[in-house]
């Protein structure tokens, strides 16, 4: 178990060396437990977060369809803050179902997420 924990990490800094966030189109940060998905929107320029949204409370499961939600509302969120445009990072974890759902709620909500399509297809293709 820790070292499944000390791998994610590691990936997590692998990612992390190569995507920053900035005032104008910050890092959405996912981190999914087992029951809980966590999204934030950082600045890493001014080492602050803009938005966050948890399904802690909101009676919303941990799977694809509540990752869906999930990214409706951080969707909602971010658009009050007026931002448009993300950066993902994904934390360290696979870009599985959930994630997938999730940046499709997030795009569904008129986020626009850098880079996350293109990289879907570079790896399938």
């Amino acid at each position: 178990m820790k070292d499944r924990k000390k791998q994610r990490i590691k990936r997590h800094m692998r990612i992390r060396k190569k995507i920053s966030g900035t005032s104008i189109r910050p890092r959405v940060s996912v981190f999914i437990s087992n029951k809980h998905i966590y999204i934030q929107f950082i600045d890493d320029e001014k080492g602050h977060t803009l938005a966050s949204v948890s399904s802690v409370g909101k009676n919303i499961k941990c799977n694809t369809e509540g990752a869906r939600i999930i990214g409706k509302l951080a969707a909602e969120v971010a658009t009050a803050k007026n931002i448009k445009c993300a950066v993902f990072d994904r934390g360290g974890f696979r870009f599985g179902a959930r994630l997938s759902a999730l940046v499709s709620g997030l795009e569904e909500g008129g986020i626009r997420i850098k880079g996350t399509r293109e990289l879907i297809k570079e790896i399938a293709g």
